[in-house]
Parts: C-alpha cells; sequence; structure tokens
C-alpha cells in the first residue's frame, strides 16, 4: 500500500470521502481531478481553516475525515484537552511522517551522538513523542536520553556531564531556560556540540546567550513540522537559521500572496506559506495555510526547494511564543467576555531573549474603568495560558494588555484590513558564523 499518493490520487479520494472537502471541491468538475498537478492546483481555493477544524472535538462526526478513527493516533493541536482541536493519524501515516521526519534529522547527526530530547510529552501533546520516534528511526548508531521537558534543570546538567551527552534538542524556551540555570550556576558544557530546536524560531540574542554556557554548540533546526499539518520542511547542513527544505515528494508547498492569493515563485517575496500533505488522508489537508509566513531562496526548478520562514501570518489562528501556544478565538472570546471589545490586536516583539506578548485593545467609551478591565483581562489571560507565568518568572515572556484608539490598531498596508496577529520580531536569515 502506498504511503503517498499522487496529487491526482490525493483529490479524487478526498472528495469521495471527506464530506468537507466534498463541498469544498464542489466547483471542480471530476472530469478534471485527473488533469490537476502542482501548476492547477492554484485553481482550488485555499482551506478555509476556521471552517476546516469546526467540530473537530467529535471525532465520530466531524466532516473532514475520510473514516472512522480505529487504527492510530489522536493528538491536541491547542487548547485545554477538552475545547481543544484535534489531529489525527492512522498507524501507517504516523509511521511515513516520523520515517521521513528521521532521516532528515539524521542529517544534522553523526555516529555514536548521545541526544537529550528535552520535548513535552503528556495531555496529548505530540512533540515528545515525535522525536523519539523519528530518532528511532535515524539510520546512524545514536542513543537517546529521552528525559522529556520536565526534567529538573540540575539533574539534567549532572547527566549530560555523567553520561557525556553532546545533543540537545528541544523546544527554544526550554533550551533558554536551561542556559539561564547553568549561567546562574556559573557552569559551561564544553561537551555539548550540537542542538537542535523545534516548535518556535531562535534569535540572535538568544542564540549569544546559548553559546555563554555551550561555547562549542553549533545550533540548527531540528526540522519544520506541526501536529496538524504533519511535515512542512527539512533541514539541512546548508540551511542557514530560519531556513528549511520541501519534503519532496511528501507534500506541495506553496508560496501565496496574502491579498491577491497570486501563487508567488520568485525568490525573496514573502507571502503565506500553504501545505499540501499528500502522505495524510484519514484527516487530509489540501493547500492548507500552515499560518507562517515564508519566502522561496531557490528557483522553481530546484529539487526540495528551499525557503526561508518570516513570521506568523497577520490572520493567523495560532501564535507560537516559547513553549506557549496562543489561540486566536480563545483570546477573542475572553476580550468579548470581560472588556465587550472585538477590536484587539496581538502585537509580538523581542527585548534581548525576552518576548514582549501586547493585546491592544479598544474600550467602547475610555474611562476610570478601563485600568479595572486591563487588569482583569491579565489575570484572565495568565489564568487561561498557564505558561504565561511560568515563562514571565524566567524572564522569557512579558505580557502586556493595553488600551489604545481605535487607529493605534496597525492595517494591513495594501488590503487596509485589520490585522489580528502582528508579529514584529526579525526573522531575516543568518549564518552562526555572525552570532
Amino acid at each position: 500500500m502506498n504511503s503517498t499518493y499522487s496529487l491526482e490520487q490525493f483529490v479524487s479520494y478526498i472528495r469521495q470521502h471527506s464530506n468537507y472537502y466534498r463541498k469544498h471541491l464542489q466547483h471542480l468538475p471530476a472530469l478534471l481531478e485527473g488533469s490537476i498537478n502542482k501548476t492547477t492546483l492554484k485553481n482550488i481555493p485555499l482551506t478555509n481553516t476556521a471552517d476546516y477544524w469546526t467540530g473537530s472535538n467529535n471525532l465520530n462526526d466531524w466532516p473532514v475525515l475520510t473514516g472512522p478513527v480505529d487504527d492510530g493516533l489522536v493528538f491536541k493541536t491547542g487548547g485545554t484537552t477538552s475545547d481543544g482541536k484535534l489531529s489525527v493519524y492512522t498507524a501507517r501515516e504516523w509511521h511515513t511522517l516520523v520515517s521521513t521526519f528521521g532521516a532528515s534529522l539524521g542529517a544534522q547527526l553523526e555516529n555514536g551522538d548521545r541526544v537529550a530530547n528535552l520535548f513535552f510529552s503528556g495531555d496529548l501533546y505530540a512533540s515528545f513523542v515525535f522525536i523519539h520516534d523519528s530518532l528511532a528511526q535515524v539510520k546512524l548508531p545514536i542513543c537517546e536520553f529521552p528525559f522529556t521537558g520536565n526534567v529538573d534543570m540540575q539533574v539534567l546538567a549532572d547527566s549530560v556531564d555523567q553520561f557525556q551527552i553532546n545533543v540537545l534538542v528541544g523546544v527554544p524556551a526550554q533550551l533558554l531556560r536551561f542556559a539561564a540555570y547553568l549561567h546562574q550556576h556559573q557552569r559551561t558544557l564544553l561537551g555539548v556540540d550540537t542542538l537542535l530546536y523545534g516548535g518556535e524560531s531562535l534569535f540572535p540574542a538568544q542564540i549569544s546567550m546559548l553559546k555563554t554556557v555551550l561555547p562549542n554548540v553549533r545550533i540548527a533546526s531540528a526540522g519544520y513540522a506541526s501536529v496538524d499539518a504533519g511535515l512542512i520542511g527539512a533541514s539541512s547542513r546548508d540551511c542557514a537559521l530560519g531556513e528549511h527544505r520541501a519534503f519532496e515528494p511528501h507534500n506541495l508547498l506553496e508560496i501565496i500572496d496574502e491579498l491577491t492569493g497570486e501563487v508567488i515563485e520568485e525568490c525573496d517575496r514573502t507571502g503565506l506559506l500553504v501545505v499540501t500533505n499528500l502522505t495524510r488522508r484519514l484527516m487530509p489537508l489540501l493547500r492548507y495555510p500552515v499560518g507562517d509566513r515564508a519566502c522561496w531562496r531557490e528557483p522553481s526548478a530546484t529539487p526540495m526547494r528551499k525557503f526561508a520562514l518570516k513570521g506568523r501570518s497577520a490572520h493567523s489562528q495560532r501564535v507560537r511564543v516559547g513553549s506557549l501556544t496562543l489561540l486566536v478565538d480563545e483570546i477573542l472570546s475572553i476580550m468579548q467576555r470581560i472588556a465587550c471589545s472585538d477590536q484587539w490586536q496581538l502585537m509580538i516583539e523581542q527585548e534581548g531573549v525576552k518576548d514582549i506578548v501586547s493585546v491592544k485593545w479598544v474600550a467602547d467609551a475610555p474611562s476610570n474603568d478601563t485600568v479595572l478591565l486591563c487588569a482583569a483581562l491579565y489575570e484572565a489571560l495568565v489564568a487561561h495560558y498557564h505558561g504565561i507565568g511560568e515563562l514571565s518568572r524566567e524572564g522569557l515572556l512579558e505580557l502586556r494588555v493595553v488600551p489604545c484608539a481605535a487607529t493605534d490598531l496597525q492595517l494591513h498596508p495594501r488590503s487596509g484590513k485589520q490585522m489580528r496577529v502582528l508579529d514584529l520580531r526579525v526573522y531575516d536569515t543568518f549564518s552562526m558564523e555572525a552570532v
């Protein structure tokens, strides 16, 4: 049985078996299915992510699915387990995912590497299990130390020395916590020569901090994947930080002009990153916006074409900050419940190693109550996202709730529409020699 399908096979199957995509593709004559290719893919509308995830917490009736969920794995993509979106894989699809990612991950490793897996596990999170299973598929003799992200920092530091662990893999926030611990205790780990990060970008000030306590380390992305979209980008040795290569033939990547919908082919022009996953049919993804912006780094005919990430899309429904995942619809619900406001914007900036997350909102009638509402919004956000307090105590995040005028909310420079997410972090790619 195939683990990767042609675009024609994929579209035909999901049209027949997914109620959601049957409706999504109703404009497409059946006779044209056999002529679909990467060039004509642009004639299919982008998947509306809000519509796509409607009803996903009920796996018996979710219209996206092409069959019953009775052989595979179920993960959470955000929110709480009770109300969060669920992502599902068949056992075969999961094996394809981790074996393909493992082959890519192996390009960043060497024979005999001892790898500390510091990703998080439990509560239906996928990252630790995903990296664990991917490491098991690496075609090199390596040894994994599955600590998880909940390991005590002293235990980790002592274990790295005791067991001569030379590779750390984890989310940037966890790796920065470890670096802060080492700095506080005046320790350096000379034997760590490789650090692989995933789930969020690393920025120059953060890398400098890591290198003060890991002076011999080489830093690279572990690869680009998500629990909802699956495989997105492979990390190779010739990629600068922020760059990845398309996973061919497992997916088709497009970069789309956010205003016109035009497919961008030229290099260094930023647009919305869109994926069609050709390995997953139970929970299919066809022209699915992953929520990130990107640009091409190589000509269109280049195999496994290189692209660079350029931050979160202004219309992204999910924003990753350190180890924290913020969902736009959850913040909207909090804003409406407490402040009765639909005019707000999530702004993300960076000061040194710290992420600054500002919720800017417009009060219907500014008054003395505005200060009280800001405090109530702050408390509600901290209560809903428990990671805010932890990251704040560690100096890695600062949450601000800021009242403002409607004219202070930034609009899209071309469409004039309000941007719900404004990611002002600098994503310019750079080589490690420049750090």
